[in-house]
């Protein structure tokens, strides 16, 4: 097995439909918060067509539930 398989799992491609099914943004939010570096970039594919790296967004969500977690963690300080 070559060293990159070994540290590197596959990626797979998710379209903005799915984008948004899996954080609840709009396009318009998603796109707002990628001016504001607050999300992930997307990957240009072709012409008019782009995607995301799944990971990428699996982290962001992630990364949201964490920050909830915490905030809670605060307030009950």
């Amino acid at each position: 097995m070559s060293n990159y398989k070994q540290t590197h799992k596959k990626e797979k491609f998710i379209r903005l439909n799915e984008v948004i099914e899996r954080t609840g943004l709009s396009k318009a939010t998603i796109y707002n918060y990628m001016k504001q570096n607050k999300f992930p970039k997307s990957i240009p594919l072709y012409a008019k067509s782009v995607a995301w790296l799944e990971s990428e967004i699996d982290n962001w969500i992630n990364n949201k539930i964490k920050n909830r977690e915490n905030k809670d963690e605060l307030s009950r300080e």
